[in-house]
């Protein structure tokens, strides 16, 4: 589709994306319409529904630890998640076009075993994987792992770029046309090479033949998720796409800017990596009944416990003692390097608690806010909330903005939560002509318009029938 606005000019196109979040702190778990986190039909029924309102990818997040707090079970976030890339590859036979991503860290895995998995799950999926390159920064989920331990950012981030150069290594090392399969000759490769690797880095070594012929995509599409310097010029120099955190319009605008502007150093153009915010919202046939609506969401997806246990990210301290509704503590925060919340991202967030504890004691004192009015109003709030109309113009506004190529949209409830903007806001956005109707190709590649990896190299994945991934 090429739609164009009133002055002539085209209206870029909008990629939306469904993530699957598992229980944390934006869904709403003890909702009556919320469904199981784990049992499969959940992940059918929330995959289809994003297929056939032709979104570009469905994404998986990964928890390598139960969270944990004051040494306990944090119940109220990830309390356990199946393995990312058993889900994917089941959804692979269920599903027909839309992209499958997952997350997959770089800090406690192995480049070899990770690309044989995306190689692999790009065939079962004839193109449609896409992975999300992270790093660990804590020595809470390391202790799960033979290493343990911990890398200081710098490392973390060096660590991650050998690891996806190593991976791309691998998965480069098939060009695509070595498969024959000549039946009458019996030969079975053109190359007796194909396969062949060899890396020797500060991080890897390794020396080897990859078993995993090349895939239709011929690599996996890259997303990153870093927000630091560090991750925004990794990004920059390697992802295909990127996950942000900000959702208004004018830190939508900053970050978007910034990170395309960062293209140029690495021969890249703008075109070449798609920002992708992560978007909640709420609908309703109103703006005023949506606004009421997320009102109530809001106090659904912080109960008292979870108002507690998101003060202490602060304070350091127990605070199951106090009164979620109730005013703030009047003893400060525990400064040091011992957290009771460990392995919590939130913790870094807050570089100065003494500072943020009486900025929050001058909000509550000023808004008559008890702890749990507190955290309502300072946490995470819906991004789009409106009716339907409402929504589908803001985010066509927050794309011919650029403020974003896009959403990765996370409902509150799961499996259905994504039913009623997959029934309502795309036709919508369909209408504005600012998003397909139908699927234009086959591979991911294709939904984002990313150019294929092999294009201008000579040898290309499916030269020759026989070198399709079926002759395998």
């Amino acid at each position: 589709m090429n739609a164009t606005g009133r002055a002539g000019t085209a209206r870029k196109q909008i990629h939306l994306a469904a993530h699957f979040p598992g229980v944390n702190n934006t869904t709403v778990w003890s909702d009556p319409d919320s469904g199981s986190q784990i049992d499969f039909s959940s992940f059918v029924h929330f995959a289809r529904t994003a297929e056939r309102a032709k979104f570009d990818f469905l994404f998986l997040a990964e928890g390598l630890r139960l969270r944990e707090q004051g040494g306990q079970i944090y119940d109220l976030d990830v309390v356990g998640r199946p393995d990312t890339f058993t889900v994917l590859a089941a959804l692979a036979a269920v599903t027909e076009r839309i992209g499958l991503t997952g997350t997959i860290n770089s800090t406690f895995n192995e480049p070899y075993e990770v690309a044989r998995q995306f190689a692999s799950l790009d065939h079962l999926t004839d193109g449609r994987a896409a992975w999300n390159v992270v790093t660990s920064w804590d020595a809470f989920t390391g202790e799960n792992f033979r290493r343990g331990g911990f890398l200081p950012s710098t490392r973390r981030y060096a660590r991650a770029k050998e690891f996806l150069a190593t991976a791309n290594e691998l998965f480069d090392s098939w060009r695509g046309d070595e498969i024959l399969a000549d039946q009458e000759s019996g030969r079975f490769l053109r190359d007796a090479g194909a396969g062949a690797f060899a890396h020797k880095g500060e991080e890897f070594t390794v020396e080897g033949r990859f078993d995993v012929p090349r895939s239709p995509q011929g690599r996996p599409v890259i997303f990153q998720a870093g927000d630091s310097d560090e991750g925004r010029e990794f990004a920059a120099s390697s992802a295909d796409a990127i996950f942000s955190r900000y959702g208004t319009l004018k830190e939508g605008k900053a970050f978007y800017a910034d990170v395309k502007r960062r293209l140029a150093r690495y021969g890249r153009t703008p075109e070449e990596l798609l920002i992708l915010p992560s978007a909640t919202f709420v609908l309703g046939d109103t703006d005023e009944e949506a606004a009421e609506r997320a009102r109530e969401v809001r106090r659904q997806q912080v109960s008292g416990a979870t108002a507690l246990r998101h003060l202490e990210f602060v304070w350091n301290r127990d605070l199951s003692g106090y009164d979620p509704d109730g005013p703030l503590p009047d003893v400060d925060p525990v400064v040091g390097e011992h957290t009771v919340a460990r392995g919590r991202a939130q913790v870094r967030m807050y570089r100065d608690p003494l500072a943020t504890a009486r900025e929050w004691r001058e909000l509550a004192e000023a808004n008559h806010w008890s702890i749990r009015d507190l955290v309502i109003h300072t946490g995470n709030r819906q991004t789009f909330v409106g009716s339907p109309e409402t929504v589908a113009r803001t985010l066509d506004e927050f794309v011919q903005a650029e403020a974003s190529d896009g959403f990765i949209l996370v409902p509150h409830l799961v499996p259905g939560g994504l039913d009623a903007f997959a029934d309502t806001v795309v036709p919508l956005l369909q209408e504005r002509g600012v998003f397909r109707t139908e699927y234009e190709g086959t591979t991911l590649r294709d939904h984002l318009g990313l150019a294929h990896p092999d294009a201008g190299r000579g040898a290309v994945q499916g030269t020759g029938g026989a070198s399709r991934a079926d002759t395998l």
